[in-house]
């Protein structure tokens, strides 16, 4: 990509200035001119770009978003706002995407129009948001708010990594160390014991059986693990293979019900956001369907879509959904929706499940840790034994 900086007339006469990331210089006229600008000039930067640009990370939406609410909340108007948090800013990457968004909407497009242009850093939901905030005048209190929703999702996914770490690395050592043990050391006992001709226990029969598999076929074994990381990799965007990937996500033991509890809490907060900004009903179940991320809710989230399409309310249709969603969840969505405190209801149900998430990862990763401790032991243990055992034998005095 290349780096283009141009000045510009707009539609309406006024004088523009700004930068484009493209592929060419002829795709950076073709796309001002489609915009209704009139190129007066237009350069290429050099030696101003980073060498390797860095990539967009939620955390860089989220300060953007920070930033723009309290820019306009203080009367600064959006294209200004979003020229000033690009001039200060140091990533060359989210400097390029603010530049652009000023200039389309300079040009008269609608904020969330703009936005949808990315959606590779912009999702559905917060485009959906920021629509509503157009509708409704709102725009600074919308993008507080979606700073604030974005902020939830970050720091719920950073715990639950900061808490599956540590069992990821024991687990990563555990399996290290048995290997290093099966090929590397195991063999050069197995000649000693051949030259003292020492009848071998059965455990060390077996581990040198997988001793001679894993040297002897190590490239059988690597084009399994090959095959078992890009069967994931590609299985996961299709529907079978999320279906079975999100199935054992939610099922397995320990893992499965902080898992639930995850996407219950990503669920509710949204569709609590999306209908306390004034979004359709229809519309956020449709988005909170999307952000899921589990394909057994989102269809779940379809089905109650369809029903209330037809005329029922929110908890008579996830009533029917009772694998998926707790009773006293859909008793809770059920009194909001009587009271007519729907959004303050899901609020509440959100903080709940956000408690809930986090007491679930302590209590997972306090049954996890001494379990993949406990594997290690009895499988590093275990070689040991069927090490030492023939060489106690050796150590017999003959008679």
């Amino acid at each position: 990509m290349q780096t283009f900086a141009y000045q510009a007339s707009d539609p309406l006469g006024q004088m523009v200035e700004g930068t484009l990331e493209v592929a060419s210089r002829e795709e950076a006229l073709s796309r001002l001119k489609r915009d209704g600008f009139h190129v007066l000039e237009l350069e290429e930067e050099s030696g101003g770009g980073d060498l390797f640009p860095r990539s967009i990370r939620q955390a860089d939406v989220i300060y953007v978003t920070s930033q723009l609410a309290v820019m306009v909340e203080t009367g600064i108007t959006l294209s200004v706002a979003l020229d000033s948090i690009a001039q200060q800013e140091q990533n060359s990457s989210v400097k390029a995407v603010l530049m652009e968004l000023k200039s389309y909407v300079e040009s008269g497009e609608d904020f969330s129009a703009s936005l949808a242009r990315f959606p590779q850093h912009f999702d559905k939901t917060y485009i959906a948001l920021i629509k509503a905030s157009e509708q409704t005048g709102k725009m600074a209190e919308m993008l507080d708010t979606v700073a604030d929703y974005l902020r939830s999702q970050l720091e719920t996914r950073h715990k639950i990594r900061a808490a599956m770490a540590y069992p990821s690395i024991m687990a990563l050592l555990a399996v290290g160390v048995t290997v290093f043990l099966l090929t590397y050391i195991l063999p050069k006992f197995e000649p000693l014991f051949s030259r003292k001709g020492v009848k071998l226990p059965t455990p060390t029969i077996i581990m040198m059986v997988v001793s001679d598999a894993l040297l002897g076929y190590w490239y059988l074994w690597l084009a399994l693990v090959v095959g078992l990381g890009a069967t994931y990799f590609f299985g996961r965007n299709t529907e079978p293979g999320r279906k079975i990937i999100d199935w054992v996500k939610i099922n397995i033991p320990i893992i499965g019900p902080m898992t639930r509890k995850v996407t219950l809490s990503r669920s509710v907060r949204t569709l609590g956001t999306m209908v306390a900004s004034g979004v359709s009903v229809l519309e956020a179940i449709r988005l909170t369907a999307e952000v899921s991320a589990n394909w057994y809710y989102e269809q779940a989230w379809l089905r109650v879509l369809d029903q209330i399409t037809e005329g029922r309310r929110i908890s008579e249709a996830l009533s029917e959904e009772k694998d998926l969603f707790p009773p006293t969840l859909v008793q809770m969505i059920g009194a909001g929706e009587e009271t007519g405190k729907l959004d303050m209801v899901l609020a509440k149900v959100s903080g709940y499940y956000d408690r809930e998430v986090e007491t679930s990862l302590k209590a997972s990763t306090s049954l996890i840790e001494p379990l993949m401790i406990c594997v290690m032991g009895v499988g590093v243990g275990g070689i040991a034994l069927g090490l030492l055992m023939p060489i106690f034998q050796l150590s017999k005095p003959a008679g």
